[in-house]
Order: C-alpha cells, then structure tokens, then sequence
C-alpha cells in the first residue's frame, strides 16, 4: 500500500486572515509542527505581497525555521518564475506548489491569464525547480467545480492533469476550491487518475464546512488516494466561498480517521501542543 502522506498547510489557513500575524508568532508555530512528524508542511508563498499581504514574511520565516527542518518537506507556494526563483535558493526548501486552474474564468480573475499561458509558465516554473533541485507539486484548482456557473467536465481535469503527467510532474493534488467536491466526482477523478499514471502521486486538498469532510476524505481514500493536505482545526478555506465556515479538512480530525484504518507515525503528544497553540498562531 502507498505510504500516507499528510501535507500539514499553515500557509492556506493564514493567507486569509486580515490581521498581520507577528512574524516571531509564524516561527513559533511552524517550529512546533516540525516536531509534529508531517511528511510535508506547506509553510509559506513567494507571490506578491499586495496580493497576499500576510506571507511578505515568508523569506524571513523560512530562515528562522531552517535550521529546524529534520525529516518534514518544506512546501512553498508560487506564482511566476520570479517566486520559483527565490524559493529554490532556500537549501530547506523541498518542494514548490504551483496552483493552475481548470476553470478558466478563475484563472484569468487570478492571474490575468489564460489556462494556456498558465500551463507555459508552469512548464517554467517545473524546469526553474528540476534545475534547483527541487520538486513540483501541481495544484488543479477548482477540480471539482466552481461558482460562475461556468460548464464542469470531469474529463477536463483528466485532460490537464494527462499534459502535467507529460512535462514530468510527479505530484499533483486536486483542490476542491470552494468545497463543492461531491463523492461521486472524487472517486470518478481519483480512480481514473491513479489508474491512468500508475507513477505519479494525486493528492487531495479539501475544503468543507465543519463535520462535512468525511465523506470527501472516504471516496478520496476508496479510490487509492494517500496524500491529503489538511490544517489544524480546520483554519482556512477559499475566498470565494460564500459560506463563511468553509475552511480546510481540520488536520487533528483527519488523523483520528486515518489511524482507524491504518497506524500513522505522527508524533500525537506534539501534535496536541501544536492544537492548543493554533488559535493563538492564527490570532483567533
């Protein structure tokens, strides 16, 4: 059976927050989730700061917490060339993230840009990482619908994710953007996916109202997914959700479920510590 890998991300439930989170207070608690035992903690993003305010830290952070950095992947998002630039020059960085749309109208409210131009620049961005020395990790965002009321076809995101496969992307998450993912389209996506590109890893991340996640996480896991990005407590969520409560699969949630059916070397006390330590983290 593939390993499961939970992808801890710090990084999606405090980009939304308004409030400017005191640097010191990020290092803190990303030096507690290392001691956590997380495969891989999406840690912060290289994009611009008028944009995404609260990560103009990330350079910063990213020092303070390198030399913490044992086994845990460091993951950092980016937008263009430029961000995948600075993140490689970071040694404890692992990974970079880069989110492409499958819908088009969310593409160009995001980036200007067509899903055509955006898969060029993740092309680029896929040589900038090999070059460094790092990995990319495709996100596919709005993978399981969106809210313009723009036509969903399952089969557009087999198609993208087929051309990923070809620039030699080995992970790619599939990201319920705005917590519409049903059951019935994860098993569909996961299994096609899994069974098409037998050497590449899909992972899930999830958006849902709290206590609505389990039934997503199952079809995920039913159809051979073991990756899935969550955050403690369930902080986060996307923007263009209309409900307000729509956050990510709460992390503490997600790894009750998981030791049910197998046994994850997590380290629970630190991973207590790192519950009680959230709300503050998250100036909440």
């Amino acid at each position: 059976m593939q390993n499961v890998v939970i992808v801890e991300c710090p990084r999606d439930a405090m980009q939304g927050i308004r409030q400017v989170i005191p640097t010191e207070t990020k290092i803190q608690y990303l030096k507690q989730l290392l001691q956590c035992g997380f495969d891989t903690l999406d840690c912060g993003s290289f994009v611009n700061p008028s944009a995404v305010p609260q990560m103009a830290d990330t350079a910063a952070v990213l020092t303070a917490i390198s030399p913490d950095v044992k086994d845990t992947k460091l993951l950092i998002i980016v937008a263009n060339e430029r961000g995948a630039a600075r993140a490689i020059a970071f040694r404890a960085v692992h990974s970079l993230g880069y989110p492409f749309s499958v819908n088009e109208t969310f593409q160009r409210r995001n980036t200007n840009t067509s899903r055509t131009d955006a898969f060029i620049r993740l092309r680029k961005i896929n040589e900038i990482a090999k070059a460094g020395g790092k990995e990319l990790v495709a996100y596919i965002s709005m993978a399981f619908g969106n809210p313009y009321g723009d036509t969903y076809e399952r089969e557009e995101v087999l198609e993208w994710a087929g051309k990923m496969v070809k620039e030699g992307v080995k992970i790619i998450s599939l990201a319920d953007t705005v917590g519409s993912a049903n059951p019935d389209d994860i098993a569909y996506l996961f299994s096609k996916l899994i069974e098409r590109h037998p050497g590449v890893t899909f992972g899930a991340h999830f958006h849902a109202i709290p206590g609505a996640w389990d039934t997503k996480v199952e079809a995920a896991w039913n159809a051979g997914c073991r990756r899935f990005d969550s955050a403690i407590l369930g902080f986060g969520g996307c923007p263009f959700a209309q409900d307000s409560l729509t956050g990510n699969i709460p992390t503490e949630g997600l790894v009750a479920w998981i030791n049910q059916r197998i046994s994850l070397s997590l380290n629970l006390k630190e991973l207590q510590t790192a519950v009680a330590m959230a709300p503050h983290a998250y100036g909440n």
